[in-house]
């Protein structure tokens, strides 16, 4: 029998996803998102998605947010990290989309999740 392992609270996942951002945001990462997926899939609850100019920046902002949730949880999973145009960071209960701005207007993916509830991080410039 396998043992069950307890869910995460909806508290402290939301907070870890907050950390992330909050990551994003200090490496300058523009136009932070974070779609709740939880009441349209149970694929993962929340997305974040933010820009970064060119690949060092995306690879930065990729690096700052596993570097600030790494005592707290361990990325599942990444993928893109070779090319960085687009870095998927999957940490199973949230997952981080780090474009650089030109694949993020191609791919869209807020759009496809339009009927999100999205909460928008706000640079420190504004």
């Amino acid at each position: 029998m396998t043992p069950k392992v307890p869910k995460k609270s909806q508290d402290n996942i939301y907070s870890l996803v907050k950390k992330a951002a909050l990551a994003a945001q200090n490496k300058k990462a523009e136009d932070i998102i974070i779609l709740s997926l939880k009441e349209l899939t149970s694929v993962t609850d929340y997305f974040i998605i933010c820009s970064g100019d060119v690949d060092v920046h995306v690879k930065a902002i990729a690096d700052e947010i596993k570097k600030e949730l790494k005592r707290d949880i361990k990325p599942w999973h990444i993928e893109g990290y070779q090319h960085l145009h687009w870095v998927l960071m999957d940490y199973v209960d949230f997952v981080v989309h780090v474009f650089q701005k030109e694949t993020r207007d191609y791919y869209n993916i807020e759009r496809l999740w339009a009927d999100a509830p999205l909460e928008r991080i706000r640079s420190e410039d504004s």
